[in-house]
């Protein structure tokens, strides 16, 4: 039936069995018939009516009979009237239709959800397609297409939001795998990288109960969607949380996850996170890390968890370390220590380097020689006068090694020679011997020695030189650290001499501190007679009670060195037999790596201190700099002072030389008046005289009295300024007694003593021209004249020597101080002008110690800022600096775990 009504075929029922006849015309004698009944039933007639009709494409008559349907079947009608309302193409009429229909059938209703699914679609509509179509999966997901029309639609849409949603639930629903492998694609296609990772718990259990392979694919996906991602640390905490559910199926082989795992935790180790920041994910991580591993790949794994409970103790639960440890004893050696060794120290180099740190160049020599598996490395040392030097020399077949060398000296065989010196700063060539042997000399080098040697050649054989063991030196008593390039110790002993505790003493001291290094000895004596023989018997004795796996040779110097050779072939070869040297390298790369990492903490808190040291020196510098310049200011204030006080006397002097001397001249002009001057016309000849008498005055007596004044002046200025100069020198001294460097120097300007004489010849050149000024004037004279009137004057004229008497007692009598005035004023203004710029040269002279110390001070004040600022730094976020080395001690004791695993764990037990 609800095939039927679905495919518009209701109307077979009706026409089933009768043959050739037209079916509208079997459904007319129906509905005729029908309506002859007493009370008709033409609904179910009608609806099949309107599906013939419907069929023909006469769609408004088929609506018109499904209009007329009142029975069950009207909501059927009525989603059949919104179709034929789409085919005529009329479908917002119809989406009315659709949306009208009232049922319970289930079917019905994800038919019309369908239908306006697909009508949605047409009209762009494509909020309301998704709702039809969502609607239709939750109502009736297994019905024919539904789901995949859904995703068909979602996928073309691009909305992955949805498709994720949709294939989540249908792969929880269903349990096929089909679904779980469409989640799969999605995820690996990257749409589900913003979806929080408990969304996708329900679904990782059910695919766990179905199938452990595609768990892990799909697992592994996701892990992979979620790396270098925001949620990243969310989906570590979700997968190990699911993990520590449900147990791992321990037959299983979790090649795949534990892949995902071992990835996951040297990324977290790699620096780009704080370790704070993920240390709370580390131990269900690890411990599921190893629930996953197998016997081939726990040591990772079992590694990671020992060196994690090392570091925090208190993170790791007790049960997961005893196990971690029960699976490492059992595993392999790690194969690839050696080389991941390397790598963690190109690791730390490459940090170091970008982080501008000092790098002990000594560390990054003797790991590269480390790595050298072709040679052994044979060290000899021993205490002073033992014969040591001869017996390298010997085998050198070159006078090199000598009793006194402070430095750590391999000999290498290599076709051409090429010497080098490595220190904590540099790594240098040495091409003259001298260089070499100063080298030697140096306790805090070492030199890398290759050339042509014989011995070490057929022997595969370096050679290092170590400087002989005294109570100062005690070895370089470092915990021995040139020890751990040696793969065999040989021990010299003076063999003339009954063997000293001490001697004893200094072996044992170097097996304790290096316990894996096999010792042997050599004995040096200048005889073979039987007393020596007997006395190197008792050596060899006492030696093997102390060392009972300690090889012994004895070496007769100044004796047939073939003969000793061929015997010392075969000693060294019984001591470099069935030793392991990867084995045994590699932990003593590590030893160098850790040592280095110490070198950058002590480096890196030495740069604090010299950080802090810095700001206080400078701080004190800028005090002392501040009060240089307070001095520099008074002297300079001083001179200046001095030298214008001294000029300023100078010109008031001669200012005051003028305002006496100069009304006497004029005075004395008084003689020119005679008894035939004409007292009407005498004020001009006066007046031209009076001029000429100043100027030469002036000229003849003041202006080279001034100049020999001046220069005195001049001379006593500079000795002013030098004063001040050389306190100057002595202040640049000391400051750059403080600086250990040229870095102040004062250069005063001596230039201002040019100038200043320039101006003085200028000022006191002859041949002056000076204004003429007036003192008598011929209004004066006319005053003076009719002054009297009446009867005087009558007088007067006709007493010409009285007249002129007179004349001469006004002309000296008369006040002349304002021409006077006038006169010294214009003569004394250059002088004056010149006494202006006094301070303004003085200033000048000290310009350069001003700009000097004013540079300097504001170079202290940066250089205390830019410290401060790098100390705030170091002090405000020392994990910046910490981390890194933390990242790098955690990755260097796994390291050390899986070299020296069973070593480790027997012991601890």
């Amino acid at each position: 039936m609800e095939n039927q009504l679905i495919n518009k075929t209701y109307y077979h029922t009706y026409t089933e069995g009768i043959l050739n006849v037209e079916p509208i015309k079997i459904l007319g004698e129906l509905f005729k018939g029908e309506q002859q009944n007493e009370m008709p039933d033409l609904s179910y007639i009608r609806f099949a009516q309107g599906e013939v009709y419907y069929f023909f494409q006469d769609f408004e008559s088929a609506i018109f009979k499904w209009e007329n349907v009142s029975n069950e079947l009207k909501p059927w009608a009525q989603k059949n009237i919104a179709d034929a309302h789409v085919k005529m193409n009329l479908l917002a009429i119809a989406e009315d239709y659709y949306n009208a229909i009232e049922t319970d059938s289930e079917v019905l209703k994800t038919e019309v959800l369908m239908q306006l699914f697909s009508l949605y679609i047409q009209l762009g509509k494509y909020g309301k397609a998704v709702s039809s179509i969502k609607r239709a999966v939750e109502i009736n997901p297994d019905y024919p297409q539904v789901t995949a029309m859904a995703r068909e639609f979602f996928e073309e849409q691009q909305d992955w939001e949805n498709a994720i949603e949709l294939a989540a639930n249908e792969a929880k629903r269903t349990e096929s795998l089909s679904w779980f492998l469409v989640l799969e694609k999605y995820v690996e296609q990257g749409h589900t990288s913003t979806i929080h990772p408990n969304y996708f718990s329900e679904v990782l259990m059910i695919l766990y109960n179905i199938d452990l392979n595609r768990f892990e694919d799909l697992t592994t996906a996701l892990w992979n969607s979620y790396m270098q991602n925001d949620l990243y640390f969310s989906w570590l905490e979700e997968i190990n949380s699911f993990l520590l559910s449900v147990e791992p199926e321990q037959s299983y082989a979790w090649n795949k996850l534990f892949s995902q795992y071992n990835v996951a935790y040297f990324e977290l180790l790699d620096g780009n996170y704080l370790v704070e920041e993920f240390s709370y994910l580390i131990p269900t991580h690890l411990t599921n890390w190893l629930k996953i591993s197998t016997a081939s790949n726990a040591v990772l794994a079992a590694s990671a968890v020992l060196t994690w409970n090392e570091i925090f103790p208190s993170h790791m639960e007790a049960s997961t370390v005893a196990e971690a440890e029960n699976r490492l004893s059992k595993s392999a050696r790690y194969q690839n220590g050696m080389e991941d060794g390397v790598s963690l120290f190109k690791s730390i180099i490459g940090w170091a380097e970008k982080e501008g740190l000092l790098w002990d160049k000594r560390y990054h020599w003797m790991i590269d020689e480390l790595q050298d598996l072709n040679h052994h490395h044979l060290m000899i040392t021993g205490t002073e006068a033992t014969g040591k030097a001869a017996f390298v020399n010997t085998l050198l077949e070159e006078e090199l090694s000598e009793d006194t060398s402070n430095a750590i000296v391999l000999y290498k065989d290599a076709d051409n020679a090429k010497i080098k010196a490595i220190t904590q700063e540099e790594e240098k060539s040495i091409a003259e011997h001298n260089d070499f042997k100063e080298a030697a000399q140096d306790s805090e080098t070492i030199v890398s020695c290759r050339m042509p040697v014989t011995f070490l050649n057929n022997h595969n054989l370096a050679l290092i030189d170590s400087p002989a063991i005294t109570v100062q030196n005690e070895f370089r008593s470092q915990e021995n650290q040139y020890l751990k390039l040696a793969d065999s110790l040989l021990f010299v002993i003076n063999a003339d001499f009954n063997l000293t505790g001490n001697e004893l003493d200094k072996a044992l001291k170097m097996k304790e501190q290096s316990p894996e290094l096999p010792i042997h000895f050599l004995l040096c004596s200048k005889t073979d007679q039987q007393s020596a023989i007997k006395r190197t018997n008792k050596i060899i004795t006492r030696i093997n009670s102390y060392f009972t796996n300690a090889k012994v040779f004895t070496f007769i110097i100044n004796e047939d060195s073939k003969k000793q050779i061929d015997a010392l072939s075969a000693f060294i070869k019984s001591i470099k037999n069935g030793q392991k040297l990867e084995e045994h390298r590699t932990t003593n790369i590590l030893y160098y790596i850790r040592k280095s990492m110490d070198f950058l903490l002590y480096k890196r808190e030495e740069e604090e201190i010299s950080l802090r040291d810095r700001i206080e020196w400078n701080e004190e510098i800028v005090a002392k700099l501040n009060g240089a310049q307070n001095q520099l200011f008074d002297i300079e204030e001083n001179a200046a002072q001095v030298i214008k006080n001294s000029y300023s006397s100078i010109i008031e002097k001669w200012r005051r030389d003028l305002k006496t001397k100069l009304p006497i001249l004029i005075q004395q002009s008084a003689e020119i008046v005679q008894q035939d001057s004409d007292i009407r016309k005498i004020h001009s000849e006066l007046n031209s005289e009076i001029n000429k008498r100043i100027n030469h005055y002036i000229e003849e007596t003041v202006l080279p009295d001034i100049y020999v004044d001046l220069l005195k002046w001049v001379e006593d200025s500079e000795m002013e300024l030098k004063e001040s100069e050389t306190y100057f020198r002595e202040m640049c001294e000391s400051f750059n007694q403080l600086y250990g460097e040229e870095k102040i120097s004062f250069e005063c300007d001596s230039r201002v003593l040019n100038d200043w004489n320039r101006d003085i010849e200028r000022m006191t050149i002859r041949n002056i021209q000076l204004t003429e000024a007036t003192f008598i004037s011929y209004h004066a004279s006319s005053q003076f004249l009719w002054k009297g009137a009446g009867k005087l004057v009558d007088t007067l004229l006709k007493n010409k020597d009285l007249l002129h008497d007179k004349f001469k007692q006004y002309i000296k009598g008369k006040d002349y101080s304002k021409t006077i005035k006038m006169i010294t004023d214009e003569f004394m203004q250059q002088f004056e002008i010149f006494d202006k710029s006094i301070k303004r040269d003085v200033h000048m002279f000290f310009a350069d110690p001003n700009r000097v110390i004013k540079e300097i001070l504001a170079e202290t004040h940066d250089d205390i800022e830019r410290n401060n600022a790098s100390l705030n730094d170091m002090q405000k976020q020392p994990d910046l600096y910490r981390n890194p080395i933390t990242l790098f001690e955690i990755k260097l004791r796994q390291l050390d775990w899986m070299a020296t695993s069973n070593q480790r764990i027997y012991e601890k037990n």
